[in-house]
């Protein structure tokens, strides 16, 4: 039998790269209407499933990719999806929804989740120049997160949370529930697919795992977020817009980060220079810059908007350039 050559062998990984990514929106959107439902159905306040199962919900691809990218010896994936999903999060899901409408934010509702995110962030950019992101470290982390979920329950007690609309399709908790497995199982597969597809893409082009995980995967686990974002938009669901923005940043970081490495830790193999030189400084930027039209401005119009994707466009045309223009050549790869 005749080996598989280069080209056919990128052709397949690119096609594994798709089916991943459309596993994970199905299996995320799957498992989030399945969430809520079930939480609803179990009185579970409205406020709780919002910080919990829903931000954790659309943060569920990003999580499995990450465990699994990790526990490959792929962890510049882990860490380079983390900072691009937070980075395309901010510019792409809120920039697209702003194009579509005007996003008048509330300073007073959104300070606390503000807040955190700029902590989360902070810490993140922390363990990246310590240089490793131990268990221990993880640890620290889900407690932090547990805390501030508790925090917010608390101090919103009383909040009139809106949340997605239960899917009328379900007829029975037990349907319910086979939905949701259903839905991890699309998680689990799509992440596999796509960390596969992703590692011998970047193995044959000759591009850093780092810069994969900040581009192609990073956009793929957004892509639920920007579907849900516009939508919003067009509901002119703006407060929940950003909150659920905001959250999906703070348990990016927490959470996903938290538990991967209790798997396994992110070493400094894992961290690459550019990371710590320029993308931990995009991500800190975007978030400044976020929360600066939000307690400020306190709106997000087209124009701002479309400058947000542009931006992001830019970034990400960037990051290639970068990379290419400092004379990388494509190894040789075997699939064995």
């Amino acid at each position: 039998m005749n080996e598989l050559t280069q080209g056919q062998i990128l052709f397949l990984a690119c096609g594994a790269l798709g089916l991943g990514i459309l596993m994970l929106i199905r299996g995320g959107n799957t498992t989030v209407n399945t969430s809520v439902y079930v939480a609803n159905k179990f009185g579970i306040p409205p406020l709780l499933v919002g910080f919990t199962i829903v931000g954790f919900g659309t943060s569920l691809p990003e999580l499995i990719v990450a465990i699994n990218a990790n526990l490959k010896g792929a962890g510049g994936i882990a860490l380079g999806n983390i900072l691009g999903s937070n980075i395309a999060n901010i510019l792409l899901v809120i920039g697209a929804a702003a194009c579509v409408t005007p996003l008048i934010a509330s300073p007073q509702a959104l300070w606390r989740d503000i807040v955190m995110m700029l902590v989360a962030t902070a810490i993140l950019a922390g363990l990246l120049m310590f240089g490793s992101i131990t268990a221990l470290a993880g640890s620290l982390m889900l407690i932090l997160l547990v805390v501030y979920v508790m925090w917010q329950v608390r101090s919103h007690k009383e909040s009139d949370v809106h949340l997605p609309t239960e899917d009328e399709s379900y007829k029975s908790l037990w349907v319910a529930s086979l939905f949701l497995i259903k839905g991890l199982v699309l998680i689990s597969l799509g992440a596999e697919f796509l960390v596969r597809g992703a590692q011998v893409s970047a193995s044959i082009i000759g591009i850093p795992d780092a810069v994969v995980g900040l581009t192609v995967i990073a956009i793929g686990t957004s892509l639920p977020e920007l579907a849900t974002g516009i939508a919003a938009a067009r509901k002119k669901e703006t407060e929940l817009l950003l909150g659920n923005i905001i959250g999906s940043n703070v348990f990016n970081i927490l959470s996903i980060l938290g538990i991967a490495s209790l798997f396994k830790a992110f070493t400094q193999e894992s961290i690459s220079p550019q990371m710590i030189q320029f993308d931990i400084w995009a991500v800190i930027g975007v978030a400044l810059f976020f929360s600066f039209m939000v307690f400020f401005v306190r709106k997000i119009g087209r124009r701002v908007g479309v400058t947000m994707v542009l931006v992001y466009c830019a970034y990400i045309f960037g990051l290639f350039a970068l990379y290419w223009g400092d004379g990388a050549s494509i190894p040789s790869y075997s699939p064995l």
